[in-house]
């Protein structure tokens, strides 16, 4: 079989092509310390590869998300404990006005200071540029003050979720109505003396004394009548009863001390705190004006106990309310902590599968390297070996 000099050449420098292509190859593997640097290497591998990046980028993107939503839950829980703190500053405040310390002008300072305070709470900005409590409408301060200095929200009923895992949908805070003018659902009665009320009468209560009774839950208005020879209540529309001072009664689920002398059409209302007015600015108000109102005569003394009595009664179910939305900004930060460990987890799984898919074995590499070496450099040497031989080196 003739074999000619063209052939002998393009066979050699084919054959140092594949081995230094091989030896090229196996060096980029370990400069990149990857086994798959190109698809071709393994379409397989790299393809499911491929899938576990996308995976990967997308668990790192709910992690930056739960970085936000924790800053933000941060933020309100730090909030929720100035005004749970304020709250109960004017509580303590209540008890000693209503304990028959004297009203100084102080104490009314120090309550409109409270007051101011919690009005800059509920507008307390989220970090970002938006509201805490101003749910979806965050741009604009939730709470405002009229001309006549009532404090009206103008946000929106709804909470700002964000998404913080494939499966899970995270309120990122609460809206203003939940915490400053709502109570929790365990809240009891709440007991008002009527705006046009003229006598001394003084309440003490409402206590619920049987909270399975079918009326608990339903409103009651004690309406007081007075004539030359009696005083007496009705209970709703109900019949005539006889009041004595100092006695407890009992109606409904409810039990209320009274004392003092009524006069005919003064009126005391009593219903579920979800019911009554649970605006904790609209308390605060009606604390401050009581408490600078005169306390010269009898009625006027009445008016300021059942005030204190019925403010501080509507104090403890803001604090509550304040309690449980802190227990719940701490809950939604503890599940944050488990989502971030379960989220942790499932990277390092991610990663030791990359690994496996398209990371180099070294060992095998090295001695790859070597064996590519060795081969690139015997095509070298027989090459220039066949490439010398030639017919007239054997003609004399």
């Amino acid at each position: 079989m003739r074999i000619s000099t063209l052939t002998i050449f393009e066979q050699n420098i084919s054959s140092m092509n594949r081995q230094q292509g091989e030896f090229l190859k196996v060096g980029q593997q370990i400069a990149s310390g990857r086994r798959v640097v190109n698809p071709s290497d393994d379409p397989q591998a790299a393809s499911r590869a491929v899938g576990v990046k996308q995976s990967m980028a997308v668990t790192e993107q709910y992690t930056n998300a739960r970085i936000t939503v924790r800053n933000m839950l941060a933020q309100e829980e730090s909030v929720l404990n100035s005004l749970g703190d304020g709250i109960t500053r004017a509580k303590t405040l209540m008890i000693q006005a209503a304990n028959g310390t004297s009203v100084s002008g102080s104490n009314v300072s120090e309550v409109r200071g409270i007051y101011e305070s919690i009005l800059g709470q509920a507008n307390a900005s989220d970090g970002n540029g938006g509201f805490l409590f101003g749910g979806y409408q965050s741009d604009s301060p939730p709470f405002v003050k009229n001309v006549d200095g009532a404090v009206n929200y103008v946000g929106d009923d709804q909470v700002r979720e964000q998404r913080i895992d494939a499966s899970r949908l995270m309120p990122v805070g609460d809206n203003g109505n939940t915490i400053f003018r709502s109570v929790t659902a365990g809240a009891g009665y709440v007991a008002e003396a009527g705006a046009a009320n003229a006598g001394n009468v003084i309440f003490t209560g409402p206590a619920v004394v049987d909270a399975t009774d079918p009326d608990y839950g339903v409103s009651f208005t004690l309406t007081f009548e007075v004539s030359d020879d009696s005083v007496s209540y009705r209970i709703n529309d109900g019949d005539p009863q006889v009041y004595e001072a100092g006695q407890a009664i009992r109606f409904g689920c409810l039990s209320l001390t009274l004392e003092g002398s009524p006069v005919t059409g003064d009126r005391i209302n009593l219903g579920l705190a979800k019911n009554m007015d649970a605006d904790l600015f609209t308390t605060l108000e009606q604390a401050i004006a009581a408490l600078e109102a005169p306390g010269g005569t009898e009625q006027q003394r009445a008016a300021l106990s059942n005030t204190l009595s019925t403010v501080m009664r509507k104090l403890d179910n803001s604090l509550d309310t304040v309690l449980t939305a802190r227990a719940s900004v701490g809950a939604r930060l503890n599940e944050l902590d488990v989502i971030d460990t379960v989220a942790g987890n499932r990277m390092l799984n991610y990663e030791q599968t990359l690994s496996d898919l398209v990371d180099l074995d070294y060992v095998e590499a090295v001695s790859n390297y070597s064996l590519r070496k060795v081969g690139l450099q015997a095509a070298q040497k027989s090459f220039v070996d066949i490439q010398g031989m030639s017919l007239f080196n054997f003609l004399k």
